[in-house]
């Protein structure tokens, strides 16, 4: 498992990260606003960005849920 750090709603929050390379996925964690997400290495960019965006936006602005799942996006193709 991985730990990011990010701003979100000005305070530094981390972002838990778990790489299942065996089944091929990814699981996302952010706990301080109690969110989560699953998928898999095969998902594409544009769709797997709008999913993320969408699903912060009930926690965040739009602005910065679109940075958030950026970043998450980012992070996780590095791995």
């Amino acid at each position: 498992m991985k730990i990011r750090k990010t701003e979100i709603n000005g305070n530094e929050t981390n972002i838990f990260i778990y790489e299942n390379k065996k089944e091929d996925y990814f699981v996302v964690s952010i706990p301080e606003i109690e969110w989560s997400i699953f998928f898999t290495y095969e998902e594409e960019k544009e769709p797997l960005l709008r999913k993320m965006s969408d699903s912060l936006s009930k926690a965040l602005s739009e602005n910065e849920s679109d940075e958030v799942a950026k970043r998450i996006y980012q992070w996780t193709r590095e791995m």
